[in-house]
């Protein structure tokens, strides 16, 4: 039985429709990331769990028992906020040992588990400082810290990193990963980020305006969605439309703005339907081997790869190439493009873009 079951949740402010029909169960010691971008639902989700919102319909079930009635500060979950809410006026680990204070734990069981809990985030040798005297990596560790400490059955994490600069985030996923992975705690994460999603979680359920659009893998969400919300979302694609001209088991025939392209084999009737090719897995070829061929329009270097825009038959693709120490082509030139069948996603047409 999972550890935590979501069952057909629901929430409306007013006429607002939040969160609709949400259904997600996550397994001991799984982390999973609610992913979406602002308004989506995912933090209304967050609250509902935590107790902070009254769900409109719905069960929330934790360990077997449904959490209707039971109170926010009776759950025993951990959780820690984008702002990491600690409290100035008191060390490390006054901070870690506050909650343990409230719930009656003798001062000398709370020193030994604060002990421990500090050197799981690396923080034993600050016990004495204040958050004031600390980075913001530091803080993050102690607001996990202190979530952790009451030894919760599962952990809410609010955007813990989304106040953090660039390098120190990178930095600071690996921590948190490493950190729950030795806890052993099961971890909910709300997040608009989907590097962080992807870097972090065991698996991913992407929302869209209060509804859940897909649950799996960062690995089978990215390279297999099911939209072309999902597809556009989790990393750049290239999204063309398309018709869908046949389907058999070993593959299927599109068209493209007359272009004909092999894709893989598909669940759709012939008929309108969207195509959807990531970067880097577009190639450059020669004119033989090549499934179009177009000119570049821009090209941009991100230390590590490059990234261009060609102008094709077929309409504006983007392309990753890794920096291999050599120039790539550059805006005017003409290229040759190909990429494999099964590396395009077939999705269900968006009907705004047929009208």
């Amino acid at each position: 039985m999972a550890l935590l079951e979501l069952k057909n949740l629901t929430k409306r402010f007013g006429d607002v429709l939040a969160v609709s029909d949400f259904t997600l169960s996550v397994e001991q010691g799984e982390f999973v990331s609610l992913l979406g971008p602002s308004g989506c639902g995912k933090t209304t989700t967050l609250q509902m769990i935590a107790g902070f919102e009254t769900p409109t319909s719905g069960a929330i079930i934790l360990n077997g028992r449904n959490l209707e009635d039971v109170p926010a500060r009776k759950r025993g979950l951990g959780i820690v906020f984008q702002s990491y809410a600690l409290f100035p006026h008191m060390t490390v680990e006054q901070n870690v040992g506050f909650g343990l204070e409230m719930r009656g734990v003798a001062p000398a069981e709370r020193a030994g588990r604060v002990r421990k809990v500090l050197e799981l985030v690396h923080l034993d040798g600050l016990a004495n400082r204040y958050p004031r005297a600390m980075s913001g990596g530091q803080r993050q560790r102690v607001a996990v810290a202190r979530a952790l400490v009451i030894e919760p059955d599962l952990l809410l994490l609010d955007e813990p990193l989304s106040n953090l600069d660039a390098k120190l985030r990178e930095e600071m996923q690996l921590e948190l990963r490493r950190i729950q992975q030795e806890a052993g705690v099961t971890t909910v994460l709300v997040t608009h980020d989907q590097s962080e999603a992807m870097a972090l979680s065991d698996r991913i359920a992407v929302m869209q305006a209060g509804e859940l659009m897909q649950v799996g893998s960062p690995f089978e969400i990215y390279e297999r969605p099911r939209s072309s919300f999902v597809s556009t979302f989790l990393g750049k694609t290239n999204t063309l439309a398309a018709r869908l001209e046949q389907v058999t088991p070993e593959g299927s025939l599109l068209v493209c703005n007359g272009v004909t392209l092999k894709g893989p084999p598909a669940n759709f009737l012939p008929g309108p339907v969207e195509v959807s090719l990531r970067p880097e897995r577009v190639e450059l070829t020669d004119a033989d081997n090549a499934v179009v061929s177009g000119t570049v329009s821009e090209r941009v270097f991100l230390g590590n790869q490059w990234l261009s825009k060609v102008n094709t038959p077929i309409g504006e693709l983007l392309m990753t190439r890794r920096n291999r120490g050599s120039d790539e082509p550059k805006p005017g030139d003409t290229v040759h493009l190909a990429w494999s069948a099964e590396h395009l996603s077939i999705l269900a047409a968006d009907r705004s873009r047929l009208t």
